[in-house]
């Protein structure tokens, strides 16, 4: 059974990176592979050394959050070496910039996602409920829609799937997916990514996965 899931998460990555290959390039080539792009250029300057060299030193907890990615999240991917996010920057569900620094003191489960990625629909109906079933004052689901242009494609589609938990964060500039890439941790879309509550990426993985099962649940727990 862990081979079949295994399996059908690594169909589910190919199937996001073919879509990445045609639609994600066709956006890298209007937005460009330069500096920072969008909201995410303000804020790109603001991580330090001391908060890089804090976060190189959380090997141990990448290797737990790895120990116990198995299941349906056995794609997760322990950092290496675990680096600060603070400064990626994206609009909040006021509609104003907001950065990972603003999330201090909660762990984060990072998820970008478009409404035209056939893997991230799929994948959102869970990601609202392990918000619901897991979300509060230590923990939050941040999944940031990256679809170009006005909010009122992506806003339908989450009121289509009557979505109550999770809180409308956006980034229509592609400056967070654009940043991820440079570091070689976006493939494609879904990307997720697992970060602390000092802002540390601790892990990550390119394609979905059923985030509300006790898999996701147990590996979350054991980083929190």
């Amino acid at each position: 059974m862990a081979n079949a899931r295994i399996n059908l998460s690594t169909g589910w990555l190919i199937a996001a990176a073919l879509v990445a290959g045609g639609v994600i390039g066709g956006a890298f080539g209007l937005y460009g592979m330069g500096g920072p792009s969008g909201n995410n250029a303000a804020q790109q300057a603001t991580v330090s050394s001391a908060d890089e060299a804090a976060c190189s030193a959380k090997e141990a907890l990448a290797a737990t959050a790895q120990d116990a990615a198995r299941g349906e999240v056995a794609a997760m991917l322990a950092a290496s070496p675990p680096q600060s996010l603070k400064a990626l920057s994206f609009n909040g569900p006021d509609g104003k910039p907001m950065s990972i620094a603003d999330l201090s003191g909660k762990t984060v489960l990072l998820n970008l996602w478009a409404t035209w990625c056939a893997p991230c629909r799929h994948e959102m109906p869970a990601l609202d409920q392990l918000q619901q079933d897991e979300g509060g004052e230590d923990f939050e689901v941040v999944a940031i829609n990256v679809d170009t242009g006005s909010d009122e494609k992506p806003q339908r589609f989450l009121e289509e799937i009557e979505v109550a938990a999770l809180g409308y964060y956006r980034d229509a500039t592609m400056g967070v997916f654009n940043d991820l890439k440079r570091r070689g941790l976006a493939l494609g879309l879904p990307v997720t990514l697992l970060i602390d509550d000092e802002g540390c990426m601790i892990a990550h993985m390119n394609g979905p996965a059923e985030w509300a099962s006790p898999d996701a649940k147990a590996m979350i727990a054991a980083v929190r």
